[in-house]
């Protein structure tokens, strides 16, 4: 076995620790590029061919730093999975959030949450991605001008059924 099967197996084991999620990785697209100094991404296709996008830091990342990077990727997400056995993790660290700023307050709606949704930790980060934009998937580059450069070319878009 060459490393590279190595480290796609010790990814596989991470993502079912992490997340549950049982999967086989089919064909890595990137492998841990650069997202931002001190956080690495890889990009792959699993055994049912569908886009996930796996992030990874030493730093504290939040959802909506992660939200921020995907897009910035050139990517479009359908899902961010919670943590293993916490479905409702985002919405319940919203509020926990939401109630450190406001203690008095009884009824919150979800709409209440949307900002303080942003603020939740979420490292390590697993997405499923739906489209590529253009085609193109970017990385970090504090070289560049823009701090992004283009790490590979890779059509794809999910087309939901019902």
């Amino acid at each position: 076995m060459s490393i590279k099967m190595y480290d796609e197996l010790a990814l596989e084991r991470e993502i079912n620790a992490g997340f549950g999620v049982d999967m086989e990785i089919l064909q890595p697209i990137v492998y841990r590029v650069p997202i931002s100094r001190s956080a690495e991404a890889t990009l792959f296709l699993n055994n049912k061919k569908q886009l996930y996008l796996y992030i990874s830091g030493q730093s504290k990342l939040l959802l909506g730093d992660i939200k921020k990077t995907v897009s910035r990727m050139g990517l479009v997400a359908d899902i961010y999975f919670p943590p293993k056995g916490q479905p409702r993790y985002f919405e319940e660290a919203a509020l926990s959030k939401f109630l450190e700023v406001f203690p008095g307050r009884k009824n919150v709606s979800d709409e209440d949450l949307i900002f303080y949704r942003t603020l939740v930790s979420y490292n390590p980060a697993l997405i499923l991605i739906s489209e590529v934009k253009n085609g193109e998937i970017y990385q970090f580059d504090s070289d560049s001008h823009t701090s992004w450069r283009l790490a590979t070319k890779f059509a794809y878009r999910r087309i939901k059924t019902s």
